[in-house]
């Protein structure tokens, strides 16, 4: 995401599923997860798609799409109320207050994004940094980019009510981003992203205590200061 130039794209799809996690609440509060993923995966296919069949670019059409969720959930908040999980959750997290059936799905998550990028390594790699020499050499793009969104999308949601709508998109960014500042190298990239982010977590939950700070407030602060 980060050598796409697409960051803004992990702040606009955790606003969009907060809308679907919003419209889920109306009909089956306990299932919000899946109301949520699969809004999620359609603002990020439909993003993909009005950024390359038309006029308007990528980061405009993630403006649109995302904010309009976002606000959409929060209308549906306002006039309806919820039975699930609270809007507060959803908005900012509760990482002290994770269940084992968020763990398991967090887990879930990590291992299906772990095996996607070792199968379609060399195609990610590809897209990422030629896509037109890519499509012409034989690569899926089309189905690379959307896959990876539905990847992205599935991440952030797994991530929503631990995190929150807020912090999500700076632990998706941060660590990359440190990383692409250490290494040339896609794959050390990867590896150093992944222990950046599990330090920076290490880290922020113990200072959050001491410094009585919100946990994931705190592990976004010394993300950033790294």
């Amino acid at each position: 995401i980060v050598l796409r130039g697409m960051s803004y794209i992990g702040h606009g799809l955790s606003h969009s599923i907060f809308g679907g996690f919003a419209a889920m609440q109306l009909f089956a509060a306990q299932f919000y997860a899946i109301g949520a993923g699969l809004w999620g995966i359609a603002s990020a296919l439909a993003i993909t798609t009005v950024s390359k069949r038309s006029r308007v670019d990528a980061d405009a059409a993630i403006g649109v799409i995302t904010i309009a969720s976002f606000a959409f959930g929060v209308a549906l908040f306002a006039k309806f109320g919820t039975s699930g999980p609270r809007f507060e959750n959803a908005l900012f997290g509760s990482i002290l207050g994770i269940s084992v059936g968020q763990i398991f799905g967090l887990t879930a998550i990590s291992i299906l994004t772990a095996i996607f990028v070792l199968l379609r390594y060399r195609a990610l790699l590809f897209s990422s940094f030629d896509p037109e020499v890519a499509a012409a050499s034989g690569v899926k793009v089309g189905r690379i980019e959307a896959a990876l969104m539905v990847v992205l999308s599935l991440a952030i949601l797994a991530t929503l009510t631990v995190i929150g709508v807020t912090l999500v998109a700076a632990l998706l960014v941060i660590p990359a981003v440190i990383a692409r500042m250490l290494t040339n190298s896609f794959g050390k990239m990867l590896a150093f992203s992944t222990l950046i982010g599990t330090l920076c977590g290490f880290i922020g939950m113990y200072a959050s205590y001491f410094a009585d700070v919100p946990s994931g407030t705190m592990i976004v602060l010394v993300g950033a200061l790294m």
